[in-house]
């Protein structure tokens, strides 16, 4: 049996997920439980033997709850401690073949999309120095001409000669210790730069045929000749240019896609949002015959099939599927049987209360208050925040979920900005200034608002 790189003791545990999770999530335990233990179950399945190892499917999970309580956020921050690619759709964006929309095998080429990008990212990352050393050598062939053996055997044999080892001339030496300091960056280069040409004729794809007219795209793009023009450009920005095209023809762009898809295959993550707008309710008719048709158009997916893309055939059988939804005017009951069945996790997340906002706005990692901190000390300007006033920035925003709709944490965004609008406003005249906020401040920026229910539904 082909064992992975590293033991199972090297991966997280569950409790270990739970505490990542909460360096950036308030609250929800249960849903952190629940995807933990997903994703330690896929590092489970790594270890067991070929045979059963096809047979684990992982256990999909349906998270119920209001808006803004973290639903797609614990499926973003799950995907990230994975390393692993994730995409987020709305089923509502979705119909059933037949009639105007996108069809849902759309997810999968979109996942891969994703995916091979990912792959591409990190093997630039790898490639990036090499990249960069061929596109200096590149920038000082422009600045005092190409070295003999480029002239004598061509591009391959200039990379083997253009060795950091190798000796060069002093003049050339000269110009790379001043490339390296900067002390170019207001000299022009000539060089030349490629243009592919596009084609004349627009395609317009019939809908679920959208991956044929990305590939007649590719496939005309490559048969037009490319257009080459000379240009001046400055230095820093040759260099950016060349170090870009020399990473783009060191990467294996056939071992990125096998690497990318065999990873979106084993650890792929797809969060399926608002799929209470595609629950069909007793009684109701019309819409409702769509709606189940894209629960059985999504089926296929979920239960496991073989998706064509331009990578090649996908299989989404260990594919983990979340989906989310708020379920006020239906229930997961309303979903076709084999849909929910599909679904064997289900996960009701909580609305947050006053204290779960006081520590959203302070406790997390990327705590609101600290990005506005952030943001207004850039211009100079340094924002105090005083426990009171954050006791009362949660308060206020408690008390219009309340009392109009409630969209969870989202509501917290809408109270800073009104909040700290004149100071953003003013922030770039403000420079060295310091701005102290306590609650005094807070309801006098937004006591009146507040107070004013009509207001309120407009404002905040």
């Amino acid at each position: 049996m082909n064992q992975p790189a590293e033991p199972l003791a090297k991966h997280p545990t569950p409790r270990e997920v739970v505490r990542m999770l909460d360096t950036y999530i308030v609250g929800q335990d249960k849903a952190k439980r629940a995807v933990a233990i997903a994703l330690r179950n896929r590092y489970r399945r790594m270890f067991v033997e070929p045979e059963l190892k096809d047979e684990i499917a992982p256990k999909n999970i349906l998270m119920i709850g209001p808006t803004g309580v973290g639903k797609t956020e614990i499926s973003r921050r799950l995907a990230k401690l994975m390393n692993a690619p994730f995409l987020k759709v709305e089923a509502s964006k979705f119909t059933e073949v037949g009639y105007v929309g996108r069809d849902v095998d759309s997810i999968i080429r979109d996942l891969a999309r994703v995916a091979v990008n990912q792959g591409r990212e990190e093997e630039r990352q790898k490639v990036l120095e090499r990249a960069r050393h061929l596109a200096e050598e590149r920038v000082l062939d422009l600045l005092v001409g190409p070295l003999r053996p480029a002239q004598k055997a061509g591009r391959e044999e200039a990379e083997r000669f253009a060795t950091p080892e190798e000796p060069q001339s002093s003049t050339r030496e000269r110009f790379r210790q001043l490339l390296r300091d900067g002390k170019l960056s207001q000299r022009f280069v000539e060089m030349e730069l490629k243009e592919a040409a596009g084609p004349m004729v627009e395609i317009f794809a019939a809908q679920g045929l959208e991956e044929l007219d990305t590939n007649l795209r590719d496939m005309l793009s490559q048969l037009m000749p490319k257009k080459s023009k000379r240009k001046k450009v400055l230095v820093p920005e040759a260099l950016e240019m060349l170090t870009e095209e020399e990473a783009e023809r060191l990467i294996d762009m056939q071992k990125v896609q096998k690497t990318a898809i065999d990873l979106m295959e084993n650890s792929g993550i797809v969060f399926i949002d608002e799929i209470d707008k595609i629950a069909g309710r007793e009684g109701v008719g019309g819409p409702d015959v769509s709606r189940e048709g894209v629960q059985r158009d999504l089926l296929p997916l979920v239960e496991g099939t073989s998706v064509s893309t331009k990578y090649g055939v996908i299989h989404t059988d260990h594919i983990l599927f979340i989906a989310a939804g708020a379920f006020h005017t239906s229930k997961p009951s309303d979903l076709i049987p084999e849909f929910q069945g599909r679904f064997p996790i289900r996960v009701e997340l909580e609305a947050l209360t006053q204290a779960d906002f006081v520590r959203i706005l302070s406790e997390t990692r990327n705590a609101l208050v600290r990005q506005y901190q952030a943001l207004l000390a850039t211009e100079g300007v340094t924002l105090i925040f005083e426990p009171s006033a954050i006791e009362e920035i949660a308060k206020i925003a408690s008390e219009i979920n309340e009392n109009t709709e409630n969209i969870g944490a989202r509501r917290l965004h809408t109270v800073m900005e009104k909040l700290l609008e004149e100071v953003s406003f003013a922030a770039p005249e403000m420079a060295g200034v310091e701005v102290k906020i306590d609650n005094q401040y807070v309801i006098s920026k937004l006591a009146d608002i507040v107070k004013d229910r009509d207001l309120t539904r407009y404002i905040l």
